[in-house]
């Protein structure tokens, strides 16, 4: 009987035990999987929101818009890209007198040297001797110098001499050696639905390219539409410089490569100028030595291929009129390759030898058109043989 209890008890006990470990064990599997489902909720990564792919709503049904501000193309600062200045060319009248005045400065004193010697007393032939001396010193020329000594001799003897009146009588005569007959005007005006061409020649060290900008600036001065061809292909930088000179009065610069052909980038700026229908165009050439025949045959090669779409209407010749009697020179082999129409002295503020303006005008036939008196980008002026003479004299 006793043992039928203890038996009964001892079942009780373990089926209690069995219980509670199931109980257990069930416990730590749920709290497992529960800290799992965390780990796994944490290590997940955040899926991406969903692109929200409806049209945007309008009228009532629109949502009230958001607090957040939102940038816009206008709202965002952008660098500022830098405005080229244009820069006004001075007017012709301006640059004339001032002109006058730097030359009157820089050459007073050929004309000084000859009043001086006229306004004696008495002009001997030491005194004639001195004049001629003068005249040649300053680059005239042996003709053109016998030729004025020859006529002030005439009319001092008849008029006789005096301050004012020898000053008058070499005014004169002066004027009349410069020729103020000779057409000194610039073909720089559109033709038959063309554009003015303007070819620029000249060698080395002259201040070719600086001329052709200066030039550019005379023109749109005048309210003209210039086209600038960088033809100058073997001098390193040059259509740089030249493009620079464009881009300061807004003018178009035609290039090409360095080395390139220039008869080609010549043919190219004459056919920009067409299509913008431009005013004038102007080419500038290499600055090639003229003791080099090949490459001065290559100017007349530029003038023929230009010729092709347009006529060529002002060739001008720059010569540094510091050079004196190797400008001469310089001039008559560049008339032997291409028509001269025209010439330009450069550097004449810097020289007392403006006698060259006689001298190659008497040797080409053909007329100073425009002077450069400075070193500004404004020094350049029409040719006047009245201003001329008297800023030798002032």
């Amino acid at each position: 009987m006793l043992t039928s209890q203890l038996v009964a008890q001892l079942a009780d006990s373990v089926l209690i035990v069995v219980i509670v470990a199931a109980v257990v064990l069930v416990a730590g599997t749920a709290g497992l999987v529960v800290t799992r489902r965390r780990k796994a909720e944490v290590s997940a990564p955040t899926p991406p929101a969903p692109l929200d792919t409806a049209e945007p709503k309008v009228g009532e049904d629109a949502e009230e818009p958001r607090d957040t501000p939102t940038r816009t193309l206008e709202d965002t600062e952008l660098p500022e890209e830098p405005v080229a200045t244009i820069e006004k060319p001075e007017s012709a009248q301006g640059r004339m007198v001032r002109l006058r005045a730097r030359l009157a400065r820089s050459q007073g004193s050929l004309g000084k040297g000859l009043l001086a010697l006229l306004s004696r007393d008495k002009v001997d032939e030491e005194a004639w001797e001195d004049i001629e001396t003068t005249l040649i010193t300053a680059d005239v020329g042996v003709t053109p110098t016998q030729e004025l000594v020859e006529r002030l001799r005439t009319r001092i003897r008849v008029e006789g001499v005096g301050g004012e009146q020898a000053r008058q009588i070499l005014r004169e005569e002066l004027i009349e050696l410069v020729n103020p007959a000779l057409d000194r005007s610039l073909k720089v005006s559109r033709k038959e639905a063309q554009p003015a061409v303007v070819l620029v020649v000249g060698v080395n060290g002259t201040g070719k390219t600086t001329t052709v900008g200066k030039l550019a600036r005379v023109l749109v001065a005048e309210d003209k539409h210039v086209v600038l061809g960088a033809a100058d292909t073997f001098r390193a930088a040059a259509a740089d410089q030249l493009q620079t000179w464009g881009e300061r009065v807004g003018v178009r610069t035609v290039r090409g490569a360095e080395g390139g052909d220039p008869a080609s980038i010549a043919f190219d700026s004459v056919k920009q100028g067409i299509e913008e229908e431009a005013d004038v165009v102007i080419v500038d050439t290499a600055g090639r030595l003229h003791t080099k025949t090949g490459l001065m045959d290559e100017l007349g090669k530029v003038k023929r291929v230009i010729e092709k779409s347009a006529e060529v209407d002002e060739v001008l010749l720059v010569i540094d009129a510091t050079t004196g009697q190797n400008g001469l020179t310089q001039a008559r082999v560049f008339a032997e390759v291409i028509d001269v129409t025209g010439l330009v002295l450069t550097k004449l503020d810097g020289t007392a030898k403006g006698g060259i303006v006689i001298a190659v005008q008497r040797e080409l036939g053909v007329p100073v058109k425009l002077v450069g008196l400075g070193e500004g980008p404004d020094d350049l002026a029409p040719f006047d043989p009245e201003q001329f003479v008297d800023a030798l004299l002032d």
